[in-house]
């Protein structure tokens, strides 16, 4: 993630919880170092953003509490619908957008008052739904197939066959099906110029082309 990317997302997360991050906390989230952090938090004061740190337990970095975005028409009802849902789909990895919509849940957080936020978390916990997990993905494969379907950009990737045999291939993204227990990539074959339908937890490695 660049750096213009991730103050933004930083910022966003922050935004979403009233109560104090750890910079080791935010490292792990963002995948940089700590010193990276402490930068980005500098940035992120330099812009004018009132980012205090507060000391002892529950302490950490957050957004001052009469810093708050403009008004958005979400109930802490519909809030944690969302959330909910977001948490049901990243959880069964039916989807390729996790990061992405980590950070659209982090604005749905955002965009309330401490008081409906309470009143989100005491609702979430009580919102359970059970599904079959689908295979696991690494986060790598997602973003590239992720960049790929948004940028239409050519997806270079390493797939393992339902036989066992590894190939290469170089395919457009032009559709995704998401079923219960796993997700089909639908693309076109550069190489045979043909349809294709790719599980996506088949994908070893991928690589948007433009990257190459």
């Amino acid at each position: 993630m660049k750096k213009k990317s991730r103050l933004f997302a930083l910022a966003e997360y922050l935004r979403g919880r009233r109560t104090g991050v750890t910079a080791e906390e935010l490292a792990e989230r963002f995948g940089v170092t700590v010193r990276t952090i402490y930068r980005d938090l500098d940035a992120l004061r330099d812009a004018a953003l009132p980012v205090r740190a507060d000391r002892g337990r529950g302490g950490g970095y957050a957004l001052d509490k009469s810093y708050t975005l403009p008004p958005v028409n979400f109930t802490a009802r519909e809030a944690a619908v969302l959330l909910a849902a977001g948490r049901y789909m990243t959880e069964l990895r039916i989807l390729p957008f996790a990061d992405t919509l980590s950070a659209a849940l982090d604005k749905v957080r955002g965009a309330l008052s401490t008081s409906a936020q309470r009143e989100l978390a005491d609702l979430v916990e009580k919102l359970q739904l059970v599904g079959v997990p689908a295979p696991r993905v690494e986060a790598t494969v997602r973003r590239a197939v992720e960049r790929a379907w948004f940028e239409g950009t050519p997806l270079a990737l390493r797939y393992r066959r339902s036989d066992g045999v590894l190939t290469e291939r170089t395919v457009r993204v032009t559709g995704l099906v998401m079923e219960r227990s796993m997700t089909l990539v639908v693309c076109d074959d550069l190489g045979k110029g043909e349809p294709r339908q790719l599980r996506l937890d088949r994908i070893e490695s991928a690589t948007a082309a433009a990257e190459t």
